[in-house]
């Protein structure tokens, strides 16, 4: 009989709570379809930095599970106080209080386990778009096929039931501890409205905006400048999203106590009373639905910021089909072409050298002037640019060369000296590019530079002196198609000579850059990578810094700037001996070569006289590029960071929405009674509508539009230091603009089925 029961009652609460329902059954599917991320074979073996969906998918995962253990807390102890007068019912007629626990218990369960079934079917097809969206992405065929994974299921499964079960087991004890008194007065606790001290909470609505206010100057126009200032505004803003609604609830009842001008014009005193009665027994769920709408955007925001990346920028990063460095002046690269030639058709391989203005000892220059000279436009770069702020400057203003030496020396940004080509390097790589050729005169230089930084070094070249064999050159201008400068053709910049003028200049490091007929096959970087001594190349999987989190790959420099990876030049650029040890090693001994050869993620990292520039976003600078191995991998690599992104942007905002729904599809009968009384005094079923209409939306409204100005701020902010970090063309407003059309989205369906619910269960008796 209890069986039977459990499942009539199951039926009415899906029925009833059916956007409760619906949500789960999405959440679900949601979980099964980003999990299987982790476990997908596949792409596992396809990419060394598999790992890194799998962490995030995780990491993810884990949140989510929190908030949906809270939302099914939530609604589980919401539906026992609406139905605590029928178990106080139940009580009376002689029901023992572990039978009614039980069949509430079972009642849940049965409802969990239907939304899970529904949702694993809706997951298998959901995990088939996900599947081809990232194969698409990764620029990959994708064969569709219908499985299941048991560790998959398994995990869905064990997170799903830990939430229901943690929440069953605290709504059990709870009814436990409730008599009869207790349950039937449980319905009537939320519609107790306790007025006391209103005048003073109410300055809490203007101090909230204050704050609000001083957040967005902060963070706009002053800046946060240290981690004490983010410490005190994220505590700020959290208080702020909870004492927010205390405020405007005291503020609204104030106001109705005066009479404002407001309250008597139309159905405006009903409203007002309605709207401050539900902030009032609200406010921490309104505070908390506000957290999660704001998380919602800043998920949605960062995983559009990296996709727009993905599709605009990255092709850009690897212009060459093959680009191979080498910290050895003297390799000939004979072995990296034998190994092309044999893997692909080679239409032109052509070495090259970048090369340092390095003064001879017997030249007799001062100290400061050699220095001077051989990194001017590292100085000025690092002096000037907006990323560096005010790192590499003294109180007064000054460059702090002292600090600005030891970083590049250990490879910081860029090179220990500025980085010079000759012109017909420079012309014979712009033709593999498809570019035009660039003259100059004998005594005229260029430098190309990112485009990125393109508008802040305009003046540069009245601030430094390039000279040539006969004397000072003359500045013929700057150049910024994408030219590979993340390391291999300088970092950020390279200063193109005429040949004649290349003379004095020493060469600092050997490039070769390769263009192949087709794309290249899968697993070329690896066997270039392989190419390297035994000890040069662990895969460890180290990597650098990235502000974003991204994971990076970059090296340094020793101390005193020799290069490290294979035989260089020393300070001087004479020719450091080799002392017996292999050309590729440089002479290091056991340890240095452990610390300084790195493999990020299975790729050879660039060692010796190495700089990737001022990027801080995303950056990757390895020995071997080839450019259709790494785009790949690149991309996996963003779509691991874009996917949880969204993941969890999409379960906040379902999450919240089911709440605002539930609690006024709950409440619909409560309110027949009230709009029943307006039909009996005149007004007919539009005008209610139009009324219940009003009601919806500022219900709704009130935690979406604090979190669209808490969340747009932040992302207007992020999306502008991503733009300025990244040089990538968008618009400030472009990727909160396009979040927020994704959430109006889904914020109408659910709005529209709650609207068209509540008024069918209100006007059932009109």
């Amino acid at each position: 009989m209890f069986n039977k029961l459990a499942f009539r009652n199951m039926r009415r609460s899906a029925r009833d709570y059916l956007v409760y329902f619906l949500t789960m059954t999405f959440v679900t599917a949601l979980m099964f379809a980003f999990n299987s991320l982790i476990f997908a074979d596949d792409i596992e073996e396809m990419f060394d930095a598999a790992g890194i969906m799998a962490v995030l998918v995780g990491l993810a995962a884990f949140f989510i599970v929190l908030i949906v253990a809270w939302l099914i807390n939530y609604m589980i102890r919401f539906m026992l106080e609406k139905r605590s007068r029928e178990f106080g019912i139940c009580l009376l007629v002689g029901m023992e209080k572990k039978e009614i626990a039980r069949l509430y218990i079972r009642e849940n369960a049965l409802l969990g386990t239907c939304a899970f079934l529904a949702g694993m079917a809706l997951g298998v097809l959901l995990k088939q778009v996900i599947m081809a969206i990232l194969y698409s992405m990764i620029q990959i065929k994708y064969d569709i096929h219908m499985e299941l994974n048991r560790f998959c299921v398994l995990m869905t499964a064990g997170c799903y039931a830990g939430c229901y079960v943690l929440a069953l087991f605290r709504s059990g004890r709870k009814f436990r501890k409730m008599n009869i008194r207790d349950l039937m007065e449980a319905q009537k606790k939320n519609e107790e409205i306790k007025e006391s001290h209103e005048q003073l909470k109410k300055w809490l609505f203007w101090v909230s905006l204050l704050f609000l206010a001083v957040f967005a100057v902060f963070i706009f126009f002053i800046g946060i400048q240290d981690a004490g200032q983010a410490l005190f505004f994220l505590t700020g803003i959290v208080l702020v999203i909870y004492l927010f609604y205390i405020g405007l609830s005291s503020w609204l009842i104030c106001y109705v106590q005066k009479r404002g001008e407001a309250v008597y014009h139309g159905q405006n005193l009903f409203l007002l009373r309605q709207f401050s009665s539900k902030l009032k027994t609200m406010s921490f769920t309104m505070g908390t639905l506000t957290a999660l709408f704001t998380l919602a955007f800043l998920g949605c925001t960062v995983a559009l910021m990296f996709s727009d990346y993905q599709n605009k920028l990255l092709e850009t990063k690897f212009p060459f089909d093959v680009q191979i460095y080498s910290g050895d002046v003297k390799d000939d690269f004979a072995d990296e072409i034998a190994v092309l030639e044999k893997e692909t058709r080679v239409l032109d391989a052509f070495p090259y050298h970048i090369y340092a203005d390095v003064p001879l000892e017997d030249q007799k220059e001062t100290e400061d002037l050699r220095r001077e000279r051989a990194s001017q436009v590292n100085v000025w770069l690092s002096t000037h640019l907006k990323t560096f702020g005010d790192m590499y400057r003294n109180k007064d203003g000054s460059p702090n060369l002292k600090r600005i030496e030891k970083d590049f020396a250990d490879g910081a940004f860029y090179c220990r000296y500025d980085t010079y080509m000759r012109l017909s390097d420079y012309n014979h790589l712009r033709a593999m590019l498809g570019y035009k050729e660039v003259l100059l005169g004998e005594r005229e230089y260029l430098i190309h530079v990112k485009d990125r930084i393109l508008l802040e070094v305009e003046t540069m070249n009245e601030d430094i002196v390039i000279e040539g064999d006969e004397g000072e050159l003359e500045f013929a201008g700057y150049y910024s198609e994408p030219f590979s400068q993340d390391g291999h053709n300088g970092g950020d910049y390279v200063i193109v000579v005429p040949d004649s003028s290349a003379s004095s200049l020493t060469p600092y490091y050997a490039e070769l850059a390769v263009d192949i007929e087709g794309e290249a096959p899968a697993g070329l970087g690896r066997k270039l990578d392989e190419l390297a001594e035994p000890e040069d190349f662990e895969e460890s999987g180290k990597s650098g810094r990235s502000e974003s989190g991204e994971e990076t790959g970059k090296s340094g420099q020793s101390e005193t700037g020799e290069e490290t990876g294979k035989s260089g030049q020393s300070e001087t650029g004479e020719e450091t001996e080799e002392s017996g040890q292999s050309e590729r090693t440089g002479g290091m001994s056991d340890e240095e070569e452990e610390n300084e050869d790195m493999a990020f993620f299975g790729h050879k990292i660039m060692e010796g006289n190495v700089c990737c520039g001022s990027d801080t976003i995303v950056v990757m600078s390895v020995t071997n590029m080839v450019r259709d191995n790494l785009i790949p991998e690149m991309k996996y690599m963003l779509s691991a960071l874009i996917f949880p992104c969204f993941y969890i942007g999409l379960v906040f905002l379902c999450v919240a929405l089911t709440v605002l729904s539930v609690h006024q599809l709950s409440d619909s009968a409560k309110y027949r009674f009230r709009y029943l009384v307006l039909g009996k005094l005149g007004m007919n079923k539009q005008e209610i509508g139009i009324v219940i209409l009003k009601q919806l939306v500022c219900y709704y409204l009130c935690p979406v539009i604090l979190a669209v100005v808490i969340g747009g701020s932040v992302s207007v902010f992020m999306s502008g230091k991503f733009i300025f970090y990244t040089g990538i063309q968008s618009a400030v407003f472009q990727y909160f603009g396009l979040t927020f059309l994704l959430f109006f989205g889904i914020y109408a369906l659910y709005f529209i089925t709650t609207y068209v619910s509540f008024r069918r269960n209100v006007e059932t008796d009109l």
